[in-house]
Formats: C-alpha cells, sequence, structure tokens
C-alpha cells in the first residue's frame, strides 16, 4: 500500500526521485500515465493489469468508455528505475501535469501521484476545508 506526500525536485532532464518507501512497491519498471485533477498517476505493473481488465469489461459502445480509455491509456507510459532510484518523466507527461521544477509525491493506496506543488497545495486547501463533508457524503464512517 503507498501512502504518505513527499516532496522532490524535477531536473532538467525530466527525471524525479521516487522515495524510497515506494520503490520496492512499484518494482523496477512501472506506469505512468495521465491522472484526474491534473496530477500523474503511477501503478506497479500488477495494478495496472488490474485495472486494464476493469476497463476492458466496459461497454465501448459507451462514448464515456471510449473517451476515458482513449484519455488513460494514450497517456500511459512504461517507465523505470535508474541506479539512483529516479524516473524520467515523459515530456508530454510533464506538460499535462504542469510540472516544472518543485513537485509533490503522494501515496494513495494502490497508486502513486505525481503533482506539481503549485497545484497540490490549490487542490489540497480547496479540499482540506470539505474533508468532513466528503467523507460523510461517501460513507458512514466512525472517526
Amino acid at each position: 500500500m503507498f501512502m504518505g506526500e513527499y516532496q522532490h525536485n524535477i531536473d532538467d532532464k525530466g527525471r524525479m526521485i521516487i522515495p524510497s518507501r515506494f520503490r520496492k512497491e512499484l518494482g523496477s519498471t512501472f506506469v505512468v500515465t495521465r491522472g484526474m485533477d491534473g496530477c500523474l498517476f503511477i501503478y506497479p505493473f500488477s495494478e495496472w493489469e488490474r485495472l486494464e481488465q476493469k476497463l476492458k469489461s466496459l461497454p465501448f459502445t459507451k462514448k464515456d468508455t471510449r473517451a476515458f480509455t482513449r484519455f488513460f491509456f494514450s497517456g500511459a507510459s512504461e517507465c523505470e528505475l535508474d541506479k539512483q532510484g529516479r524516473v524520467r518523466i515523459p515530456a508530454n507527461l510533464r506538460a499535462y501535469a504542469k510540472l516544472e521544477k518543485e513537485c509533490v509525491i503522494i501515496g494513495v493506496s494502490t497508486r502513486v501521484e505525481v503533482w506539481s506543488k503549485p497545484l497540490w497545495e490549490d487542490y489540497f486547501n480547496e479540499s482540506e476545508s470539505s474533508f468532513s463533508d466528503i467523507a460523510e457524503n461517501m460513507m458512514d464512517i466512525d472517526w
């Protein structure tokens, strides 16, 4: 399981350090793709394959299914760690997520998300005030 928040920089070659706590579970090669809300999603291959099977089971005759799978799979890239624990994020994905220098890497259960620091701060600040309401609307949890 992935959890936690880490801040790293992307270098001029588009490389970013993956937190050591995430490396073992991700493995040496994994999938990076466009995520929701302007971030990138990183999946270990086992989770990517599970997700792929789930998406394949959706009816391709539905417009939303076709649109989502195009968006999701066309942005996907197989990536690998170098000896320093870095991954090179493809230019198209860096542009999509507005990754320029400072970034935030967060663990979200079955995936890792990569955010530009300014976008993460905006998202976090907007969501923080409504966290209790979101939780209440989603499920009945006793905090």
